[in-house]
């Protein structure tokens, strides 16, 4: 993690974004090294700040989901400020630990008493030396008050009139940026403080940043009280059950366009590479429900000359295997109905093992069989080269270029979080979801009541995976196209152009959505956005 690195923040459109600035060091305390060692400076508080196990039994988002408010109880304060808003500073007194006691000696004798007093304090004072080295005869033993420095409280005072106007203002992205850029320093004093005034400002039930908000501010709780965790240990919801969760994504696929431009995109490509072959062996990395595949199967039954034989390989994960409340079986019997129904000749080959994981020999391939690999919105949930030196990654697009494919589909959300410090990961991952939350909004009513249901189990816990864990326990690890293309270069590849056609039918389809969505053709790929922020780029490649 990054702490050493200053930022300023910049507001507009909707969005912010983080830029160096050189002089804001004194912007915040002194930091602690140690959450568990952190302790208020203000023992009059009446409210102290939860403890790290505290604060762990409130970071649920069932609990979440049953209030308007986010759940925390005991609300942490504020150091404690003087009437003009200063915060009260503290100076601290070294007495001597034990009384002087005169023996031997008359206390009328002063010449005797001096020159005790003095021997003592000589020795006490070479003591002190062996100790504490050179510079202890700046201390004063004998009550001295050691005052804090005077530049220290006005920086103190500062900072803490700076936080307060924030929280006039009532800025929420402002205000969980600050939150976040204190925990990046590790400044725990100003982090709790801001935590409880969050908790104040966000809700499950209120506008787009309201509602991202509860779950951003969720997930610092968890990353600041389990130190990167998983989500599956950093969150104790009770997880939906199958059909449940399956129905939540459903409706998101329903609501917006972004899954079915990935589909309509990657498919479009791969009709046009396999419009004069005979033979079709599909191989889907992240097979999930399968649905990617009904309208290629559709499309293809209809082709001049009759449909090709298709062979699909779908590779597993388990969060799909328990969306799905089953295996791979379930897929296979569905896509071979649909095949049957429209009388294409079908097969289907489960890969029962994680992307990551997949090797040659799983993907029985034959020599009459023309191959596409399909990458749809997977990839960035492989480990690279800065999770683990066998970076599967890489090794997944040189296993793809080995199979001889005649095209190869790449769809994944467009925004940086896989090598970035920690703060601008925090800030790309706020924009990010706060353009899908506002386009959520213009479609489902905030009453709506299977919309926390969607926003909470198919977007909320990318979120935390997102902003609370890291090293291997972060999943989503997304990249730029740029960055993609040089993976996809090295590993031998070139561009495969999306037909104009492709991009047409997109057109047709986002006609249908209400919203401000961006369509942008760019270099050979095709990018949907939602305003002024792109969330998904598609490209092919052979």
């Amino acid at each position: 993690m990054q702490t050493s690195q200053n930022h300023k923040i910049s507001y507009g459109s909707g969005g912010f974004y983080v830029e160096p600035e050189k002089n804001l060091e004194s912007y915040c305390l002194p930091s602690s090294e140690n959450l568990d060692n952190y302790s208020s400076s203000d023992n009059s508080c009446q409210t102290t700040y939860p403890s790290v196990q505290t604060l762990e039994q409130y970071c649920t988002l069932e609990s979440a989901s049953t209030s308007n408010s986010f759940p925390y109880q005991n609300s942490p304060s504020a150091p404690s400020l003087s009437s003009n808003n200063s915060p009260v500073s503290k100076s601290y007194v070294l007495r001597p630990q034990h009384s002087l006691e005169i023996v031997n000696g008359s206390p009328e004798d002063d010449s005797y008493l001096t020159h005790d007093l003095e021997d003592l304090t000589h020795k006490i004072r070479e003591l002190e030396t062996a100790m504490l080295g050179p510079n202890a005869d700046m201390l004063d033993i004998y009550g001295a008050v050691i005052p804090e420095e005077p530049d220290s409280l006005l920086l103190k005072a500062e900072k803490w009139k700076t936080l307060t106007e924030m929280t006039s203002r009532g800025d929420l992205k402002e205000m969980l940026y600050t939150c976040a850029k204190a925990m990046a320093v590790n400044d725990m004093e100003t982090t709790e403080w801001l935590m409880s005034e969050l908790r104040k400002m966000v809700s499950i039930s209120g506008n787009p940043t309201q509602r991202l908000g509860a779950y951003v501010l969720e997930s610092l709780v968890a990353r600041m009280s389990a130190s990167g965790s998983t989500i599956y240990k950093s969150l104790k919801c009770s997880e939906p059950t199958g059909n449940e969760l399956l129905s939540y994504m459903h409706l998101l696929y329903e609501i917006c366009p972004y899954f079915k431009f990935g589909f309509m995109s990657a498919n479009g490509a791969i009709a046009e590479a396999m419009k004069d072959e005979s033979e079709v062996h599909i191989i889907d990395f992240q097979i999930t429900q399968g649905t990617q595949w009904v309208t290629l199967i559709q499309a293809l039954a209809r082709r001049p000359g009759g449909p090709p034989k298709i062979r699909i390989s779908g590779v597993d994960d388990s969060f799909s295997s328990y969306a799905r409340g089953g295996g791979l079986d379930i897929v296979g019997k569905r896509l071979s109905a649909l095949a049957q129904s429209c009388h294409v000749p079908f097969e289907f080959n489960a890969v029962r093992v994680p992307a990551s994981q997949v090797h040659l020999e799983d993907l029985d391939l034959r020599p009459c069989e023309a191959v596409a690999v399909n990458f749809s919105i997977m990839l960035h949930h492989v480990p690279d080269e800065s999770v683990n030196s066998h970076n599967h990654r890489d090794r997944l697009l040189r296993l793809a270029k080995n199979l001889s494919p005649n095209v190869v589909t790449l769809v994944e959300q467009e925004f940086n979080t896989n090598n970035v410090p920690f703060l601008q990961r925090f800030v790309e991952t706020m924009n990010y979801y706060l353009a899908i939350f506002e386009s959520i909004d213009a479609v489902l009513p905030r009453e709506h009541k299977e919309r926390i249901n969607v926003e909470q189990h198919c977007l909320a816990r990318e979120v935390v995976n997102l902003i609370a864990c890291e090293g291997e326990e972060r999943v989503e690890r997304h990249e730029l196209l740029n960055k993609w293309r040089k993976r996809f270069t090295m590993a031998g590849f070139t561009p495969y152009p999306l037909s104009s056609i492709i991009n047409a039918s997109i057109k047709d389809l986002l006609q249908s959505y209400h919203g401000h969505y961006t369509l942008e053709e760019r270099d050979g790929a095709l990018f949907l956005g939602w305003m002024n922020q792109v969330l998904i780029a598609s490209c092919a490649w052979r």
